[in-house]
């Protein structure tokens, strides 16, 4: 049977956006959601980052996924139903590695990515039916436990879930902990989940990783001013704005920030607001948590999940950990 649905499931209002700019322009100190980097603009940005050199975590985990795919299939028997619901899916030129391995096998599969981005559902439907023609895709836009709680009273199929790119690391601890345990509550006994971690490494790869030379990154957290412009009526100057991107080593966390570079007064039509911003201001954009084993440990078990097994690209970068739900002792 699977589970009730979470109670703190929240499902967002059609004006999510703006609701979400009032009042992070609206907070001290300023933020914006990182979920909102993800326009069409966004989508094909962060494309382009991740196959920049200093960016490593797409490459290790596209590693990951091609060399030992049939871990993550092991304990699943061939020839049987199993969806694979990939969360946040992007453009799943990873996730594709494991569905070429379980199509090999067998398995009567089906792919359900889901993502907010409409834009990116598209592209990799797309992407997915080209190459590999049969697959079912059944794509699902929203937020995650939303649409999986309405993917499960459709279906009681075995699951593979899929959080890959370390998106768990955009999360603070304690959202990472809910998110985690509520994803634990929609499981079934026997499904599994595999959960992509970039793990604590030399600082300098860190920064290097969010900070690179092309401007790639920098673009792409301006770019969420000027989805500001177009969508909500702001009157963002690019120019006055920079991004700012540190790591902290010692608590395993790179922020991202927008930086004004002067006094200016933004006015945003749609909210009927204007927003002060003083010199050098920072608006906080996003985090980028990294992990050590024991912290992954840690966060797995008050999840209410269990460790299957740990794989890991060649460097030791990153980790995609399969995990299950935590079953009461007999």
């Amino acid at each position: 049977m699977r589970a009730q649905r979470p109670k703190e499931v929240y499902v967002f209002p059609t004006d999510a956006f703006a609701s979400s700019v009032l009042e992070g322009l609206g907070s001290e100190p300023k933020r914006l959601e990182s979920r909102y980097f993800y326009d069409d603009r966004g989508d094909a940005l962060f494309r382009e980052i991740t196959g920049l050199p200093e960016y490593y975590l797409t490459a290790c985990e596209r590693e990951i996924l091609s060399c030992q795919p049939e871990a993550m299939l092991a304990d699943y028997e061939a020839g049987t139903p199993l969806d694979v619901v990939e969360l946040g899916a992007g453009d799943g030129t990873k996730s594709r590695h494991l569905l070429e391995a379980a199509m090999r096998k067998g398995f009567d599969l089906r792919y359900v990515p889901i993502d907010i981005s409409a834009a990116a559902l598209d592209h990799l439907s797309d992407h997915m039916r080209a190459r590999l023609p049969g697959l079912e895709v059944a794509p699902s836009r929203g937020d995650y436990l939303t649409s999986l709680h309405e993917l499960h009273e459709k279906s009681s199929r075995p699951e593979l879930l899929l959080f890959l790119g370390s998106n768990i690391g955009n999360y603070p601890d304690d959202e990472a902990l809910a998110l985690l345990a509520s994803l634990a509550r929609e499981m079934a006994d026997e499904d599994m989940m595999l959960v992509g971690f970039d793990l604590r490494k030399d600082p300098w790869t860190i920064h290097r990783a969010y900070n690179d030379s092309a401007g790639l990154t920098r673009e792409f957290n301006l770019n969420l001013l000027e989805r500001i412009n177009r969508e909500l009526g702001g009157d963002f100057d690019l120019d006055a704005f920079d991004h700012y991107e540190p790591y902290d080593p010692v608590a395993g966390v790179a922020s991202s920030f927008l930086v004004s570079l002067a006094q200016q007064t933004v006015a945003i039509d749609s909210l009927d607001r204007e927003f002060e911003f003083e010199p050098f201001e920072l608006i906080h954009t996003e985090i980028s948590r990294k992990y050590s084993p024991g912290e992954i440990d840690h966060l797995a078990g008050q999840s209410g999940l269990s460790i299957v097994r740990t794989l890991h690209d060649r460097r030791e970068y990153f980790a995609d950990v399969l995990m299950r739900k935590q079953l009461p002792n007999p």
